[in-house]
C-alpha cells in the first residue's frame, strides 16, 4: 500500500513548521502502544550577535503495533513498515517519500539526529558578502588589525522554503568583525563558504523589532560591535572564534 501523505502544521510560540504525516499512520489502531519521541529544536529568539536561543519541542509518536512481526523494519518518521527504504550515513532509515518530504523542510540534515550528511544548502535569500581590512586592533587581539564584513540582503519574495511563501520579506544590511590574524582569516573563509551555501541568514520573525517576514541571523554567531564585550556582542571575547567554528561545524562547514 502506498504511503499517501498529508502535511500537519505544528505551531510553537511564534514559530511553525510542517511535518509529513502518513495517512496510513493516522489510521493505526489503538493497540499501538509502543512509543518513540522525535525531538525538534526550534528557534524562539534571535540575538543580535547572530545566535539564537532555542526551544526544544518533542513530538511523541506511536511507531509500531504492540505485537509487530519479528524483524520488521520501521520508518523513523511515520513509524510504519518501510516503503522503499532509504538509509542515511547515520544509519537512520526512512520511507523514500517520508525522507524526501522531511528533507524539503530541513535540508541535508537527518530529521532524527541532525547529522549533516551532504552539502547543506539553506534558505538564505540572494545577497552579497564583502569585507575590508583595518589596521586598528580589536580589544583582546593586540598586534593585528581587524576585518570588517558587510552583508547585504535586499528585499524580496519568500519561496516555499520560507514561513510565508509568496509574501514579501524585508532585507537587511549587517556588519560584523573578526581579528585580522591567521585564525580570524580562517573563520572569514568559513563564513564565506556558509554564505555561499545560504546558511548565514534565513527569513523569520525579528526579536529586535518584533516584525514578521524579516531577514534574520541563522544561528551562526557574529560580532556586530567592535567593543563592549560579550554582553554587547563585541570584543573582548576570548572564546568567540572557537564558538563560531562550532556553530559552522554544526552546519557542515569546517576547515579542510
Amino acid at each position: 500500500m502506498l504511503c499517501s501523505k498529508r502535511t500537519d502544521t505544528y505551531t510553537y510560540a511564534a514559530n511553525s513548521f510542517r511535518l509529513p504525516t502518513c495517512e496510513r499512520k493516522a489510521q493505526l489502531p489503538k493497540s499501538c502502544t509502543s512509543r518513540s519521541t522525535l525531538s525538534f529544536t526550534l528557534p524562539s529568539k534571535s540575538t543580535s550577535d547572530g545566535g539564537k536561543k532555542f526551544t526544544s519541542l518533542k513530538i511523541t509518536k506511536k511507531p509500531t503495533l504492540s505485537k509487530g512481526k519479528p524483524g520488521k523494519e520501521y520508518c523513523s518518521i511515520c513509524s510504519l513498515p518501510l516503503n522503499k527504504k532509504k538509509r542515511l550515513k547515520c544509519q537512520h532509515e526512512f520511507c523514500e517519500e517520508c525522507l524526501e518530504d522531511a528533507l524539503h523542510q530541513t535540508g541535508s540534515i537527518c530529521p532524527i539526529c541532525n547529522h549533516v550528511f551532504d552539502v547543506l544548502t539553506g534558505d538564505q535569500p540572494n545577497g552579497q558578502m564583502s569585507w575590508i581590512k583595518s589596521s586598528d586592533s580589536l580589544p583582546g587581539f593586540s598586534g593585528c588589525g581587524h576585518i570588517v564584513i558587510t552583508y547585504n540582503i535586499p528585499n524580496g519574495v519568500q519561496t516555499d522554503r520560507h514561513p510565508n511563501p509568496g509574501k514579501p520579506f524585508t532585507g537587511t544590511c549587517r556588519t560584523a568583525y573578526l581579528p585580522d590574524n591567521k585564525e580570524g582569516n580562517a573563520v572569514l573563509q568559513l563564513l564565506k563558504k556558509a554564505f555561499d551555501q545560504r546558511l548565514i541568514f534565513t527569513v523569520g520573525n525579528s526579536e529586535t523589532n518584533g516584525l514578521e517576514n524579516q531577514v534574520i541571523w541563522n544561528d551562526i554567531s557574529h560580532k556586530t560591535s567592535l567593543s563592549g564585550g560579550i554582553k554587547n556582542f563585541g570584543y573582548p571575547d576570548p572564546n568567540y572564534l572557537e564558538r563560531v567554528k562550532k556553530d559552522l561545524k554544526a552546519k557542515g562547514i569546517k576547515e579542510d
